[in-house]
């Protein structure tokens, strides 16, 4: 049976249960004023009555010892009983009137043996037979004269037992207001909590960018106090980030995918060439000494071009890894003689684009890999000469400002669409989609160039408009690569 209560008790909802918890603790918290109540109620009249019945008696003593009988102010069902101390013995002197004493004196006269014994006041509460409940008190009137009162408790009884009722119906009552409004502000107060639970179902259910998305701030929809409103915060800024990391890892996957279909397509080409050249030995004039070399040159050239591809892939790789033994041997040197072997090597192998170096510093001494910067100014400037018409001005400079050295490579080409910036970085992407592999390659050039550059510590950026495509190279000065 408990253990059915106590499951039913965890399947009721928050609200109802911290309202019964608190409805509880109420009872408990009411028990104790009640109690304390009524005990200090019950004792306070106790003393009030004893007072009392001392005043009474000190008003009747001195009548007694004055006059010798019992005259002045007698209270309705009190008893008064006088006692005349014989041999040590007290012995009931004929009331006054039949009523001062209750049929039964049994009681009253053990008193006035009490205080005969020990000669102090005696208080007492008995129940008297037939009469219910009274609160005695003997004293000594004079020598030999014990005078005994009785005072009823059932006025004090009735107050206690009123009081006990109207505590019950006001504790009951406020118990219930307690509860059920309790209840109702404790729903207020924990709404944000469905809401978030209303929430996270949603986005189990159905995608995250489909579900209700955020609870609304403090500001929008109150209630909760500062606790919630940090929850509500915190449970919005998770989201955000699980939005994110969902935005990032499909966009990751998607170019995973992408990545995986242009390498895949870039290598089928070589590698369709070679194993045709191949092929070809099988056929008697393909074994000619003319023939044959023609076929070898081809298959080197094929077998190189991929080697170009695999390598460029690798050292993405790495780069994106971020390995210990990343391929840069980083060593001191001038990267305006860098630039300048890149231009002579430049306007030997395109004697179509006029290259101009830019006036600037006479040297610059930078903490870099000279092998890997010469491969990323050749990727640049060959970028430039591939995609520009031939006599398209190429330009390269040197420049120092705030701590960083920049290189930029300018041509006078057609620009780069605006739709297609954001992705000339991309591995295998080319802004011109009709253009061959063998005179545009195979869009990992500036990939190889960008990684490279952050790999250095520095940035690789894009600017200009139609007429004018600008590569900006920032490096720190400090030498920044891993």
């Amino acid at each position: 049976m408990i253990g059915r209560l106590r499951r039913s008790y965890r399947r009721l909802r928050l609200g109802t249960r911290l309202a019964l918890g608190l409805g509880a603790l109420s009872l408990v918290v009411f028990a104790v004023v009640g109690t304390a109540l009524t005990t200090y109620m019950r004792d306070y009249l106790s003393a009030q009555l004893n007072d009392q019945l001392k005043l009474a008696q000190v008003a009747q003593s001195k009548s007694i010892a004055d006059y010798g009988t019992l005259t002045g102010k007698k209270y309705y069902r009190w008893y008064y009983a006088v006692y005349d101390v014989k041999d040590g013995t007290p012995v009931l002197r004929e009331p006054e009137d039949p009523a001062d004493v209750p049929e039964d004196v049994d009681d009253l006269t053990a008193l006035a043996r009490m205080q005969t014994a020990t000669n102090t006041e005696v208080l007492s509460t008995e129940d008297l037979r037939g009469e219910g409940l009274y609160r005695l008190r003997a004293c000594e009137v004079e020598p030999g004269v014990v005078l005994v009162s009785g005072a009823p408790l059932d006025d004090i009884e009735d107050t206690v037992r009123q009081l006990i009722t109207v505590q019950v119906v006001t504790f009951v009552l406020a118990l219930l207001a307690l509860v059920v409004f309790g209840r109702a502000m404790l729903r207020r107060g924990l709404q944000p909590l469905s809401d978030m639970a209303y929430t996270a179902h949603g986005i189990a259910s159905h995608d995250l960018s489909e579900s209700a998305s955020r609870l609304p701030l403090r500001a929008e929809a109150p209630g909760g106090g500062p606790e919630v409103e940090e929850l509500r915060t915190a449970f919005n800024t998770m989201l955000e980030h699980i939005d994110a990391s969902l935005a990032v890892r499909a966009e990751a996957e998607q170019r995973l995918r992408r990545f995986v279909a242009d390498a895949s397509h870039e290598l089928r080409t070589p590698l369709m060439s070679v194993r045709g050249y191949a092929d070809l030995f099988q056929y008697a004039p393909a074994n000619a000494p003319g023939e044959r070399d023609k076929h070898l040159a081809r298959l080197r050239a094929e077998a190189a071009r991929m080697g170009v591809l695999l390598d460029d892939l690798l050292l993405l790789a790495r780069l994106d890894a971020a390995e210990v033994d990343a391929p840069l041997r980083m060593e001191d040197a001038d990267l305006v003689d860098l630039v300048e072997q890149a231009a002579d090597a430049f306007r030997a192998s395109h004697h179509g684009h006029p290259l101009t170096v830019l006036p600037g510093p006479a040297s610059v001494r930078l903490r870099l890999d000279p092998h890997r910067a010469r491969q990323v100014l050749d990727n640049l400037l060959t970028n430039a000469a591939v995609h520009t018409p031939a006599g398209t001005p190429v330009s390269v400079g040197v420049s120092v400002t705030a701590g960083a050295a920049r290189v930029r490579v300018t041509d006078r080409g057609p620009g780069i669409p605006s739709g297609d910036r954001d992705q000339v970085f991309d591995r295998f992407y080319r802004v011109d989609k009709a253009r061959s592999r063998d005179r545009g390659g195979s869009g990992l050039g500036l990939s190889v160039a960008r990684s490279l550059v952050r790999a250095h510590g520095g940035s690789l950026d894009l600017d200009g408009g139609p007429g004018e495509t600008v590569f900006t190279v920032t490096l720190p000065l400090g030498g920044g690569g891993r």
